[in-house]
């Protein structure tokens, strides 16, 4: 197929979602007012309870098999590589914009974590559905389409949890710190949560610690330069101590979000035979209650999607960001990172880790050139820092990937076509 005909196939979908955004944008304005701040709370917890667990527990059930995880389980690696280059990436955009200390935790939140969920499970099975479609027959690729984007979603909502959580609020806790540190001389500097990212992340950007957690890790740190000079104390011991650090900082209530578990149910429901042949298929004696979870489930693209566009509303009578930041923060997501994929993806493919799965190489792909997730926002409300900001740095952002995410599409599917 030629660039233009995968242009337009790529241009539909996200087309349809700017539509359902706007709408959302609409109906979220005070005149309006049908998703205003109660209406929308109240569909997104019936977003977040109910319709977005069916839909994974139901996708990954019906075609998630033991044989297909000997490819699926490169997608927790590279989910897992899109958040690590994106901290890293939101780390040197601090230094160098200077960025105030309340909205660093914000630009590392926006950078790191991708909306890996209803953009995926619109663009996919989308792709699929039209007539110009590279990805052969469009039954076998909308229901691979739906387990990779359901797949993506539940590995998207772990990571937020368990890597960008722990890592925005220990930013934030600095953020909030009054009392400057002076090495370990006053009893405020223990209780400080005031250490490095990229020390926790396992990369070599190591900076000085502004305070200790404990007097013990006091004691530690001075062995640390006391001895770093004489080559005694190994990189990889300062990195376990500041690792460590970063997990007790997980949240296990929120790391088990329904989400979560949704896609865990769903995993021993496809692998397991048994209970497959119980619940899925024209003769399942309980294929009734997966039914029933497919069907709540289709409601989660459009509900998640009028949220977006009403929660977007907010960004347009924000202010307090810099241009600098917004420019950083949208060349990372829309420049670097989907470049930095494509490299990834198609060396993957190269050592045979990946297979020759069209669709899938290019949700690989996708994955490094979606805008940031809500679930940022969420996360700045309950550390209570930078909620006004991140509705701007959202609005422009998702602003700018209708274009974006058009021309990666685009890009993408004429390189594994």
């Amino acid at each position: 197929m030629d660039f233009l005909s995968l242009f337009i196939v790529a241009l539909m979908p996200i087309l349809e979602t700017l539509i359902v955004t706007a709408v959302g944008l609409f109906l979220g304005m005070e005149r309006i007012n049908l998703l205003g701040a109660i209406s929308r709370q109240s569909l997104n917890k019936l977003v977040f309870f109910v319709f977005t667990p069916s839909l994974i527990v139901a996708d990954l059930a019906d075609t998630i098999t033991l044989d297909s995880l000997g490819t699926l389980w490169f997608m927790l690696v590279n989910v897992l590589i899109t958040f690590l280059i994106g901290s890293a990436l939101a780390w040197i955009l601090i230094k160098i914009t200077r960025a105030p200390q309340h909205l660093q935790s914000l630009v590392i939140g926006c950078c790191a974590a991708g909306n890996l969920g209803n953009l995926l499970l619109i663009i996919l099975p989308a792709v699929c559905d039209e007539d110009d479609s590279p990805f052969g027959d469009s039954s076998v690729c909308s229901t691979d389409a739906e387990a990779y984007a359901a797949l993506s979603m539940a590995l998207g909502a772990i990571y937020i949890w368990s890597y960008v959580y722990p890592i925005m609020r220990i930013y934030a806790n600095k953020a909030t710190k009054d009392i400057a540190t002076d090495g370990c001389t006053t009893r405020e500097n223990i209780s400080g949560e005031t250490l490095y990212l990229h020390s926790e992340i396992g990369t070599a950007l190591l900076l000085p610690s502004e305070g200790c957690p404990s007097s013990e890790e006091c004691m530690y740190q001075v062995e640390v330069q006391s001895t770093g000079s004489e080559g005694k104390v190994m990189f990889l011991e300062k990195t376990m101590l500041h690792l460590k650090k970063l997990i007790g900082h997980v949240d296990l209530q929120k790391l088990f979000a329904p989400s979560t578990i949704a896609a865990i149910f769903g995993f021993i429901i496809g692998i397991v035979s048994p209970i497959r042949k119980v619940l899925i298929g024209d003769d399942a004696p309980l294929r009734a209650i997966y039914s029933s979870a497919s069907l709540l489930g289709e409601a989660t693209i459009p509900s998640m999607t009028l949220i977006i566009g009403a929660n977007l509303l907010r960004g347009l009578k924000g202010a307090g960001v810099g241009p600098a930041l917004i420019v950083g923060i949208i060349a990372i997501r829309y420049i670097i990172m989907p470049s930095l994929g494509i490299g990834i993806v198609k060396a993957a493919n190269h050592f045979g880790i990946v297979g020759s799965d069209s669709l899938y190489q290019f949700t690989l792909m996708l994955q490094y050139a979606v805008p940031p997730a809500m679930g940022v926002g969420t996360i700045s409300q309950l550390l209570e820092t930078g909620e006004s900001e991140c509705s701007v740095i959202m609005l422009w952002t998702y602003a700018v990937a209708t274009f974006s995410l058009t021309l990666w599409s685009t890009i993408f599917m004429w390189l594994v076509s």
